[in-house]
């Protein structure tokens, strides 16, 4: 849950960033949200959440 709710929040602030630096506009960012919005109903989600949690795994276990 605190990595889908830190990935969520990450988004929505580069989403913020996009619109008011003007690489996207109010209509496509609404777009995009609604599209993930419905792809999360899909029956892909469940291998969207594997694969971003493979990937969340990856970057915990390198170490420097």
């Amino acid at each position: 849950m605190a990595i889908s709710l830190s990935v969520v929040l990450l988004l929505a602030i580069i989403l913020v960033v996009m619109m008011r630096g003007g690489s996207i506009k109010a209509g496509p960012a609404v777009v995009a949200i609604l599209f993930g919005f419905f792809l999360a109903s899909t029956g892909m989600a469940p291998s969207i959440n594997r694969f971003l949690d493979s990937i969340a795994e990856t970057i915990n276990s390198i170490s420097f």
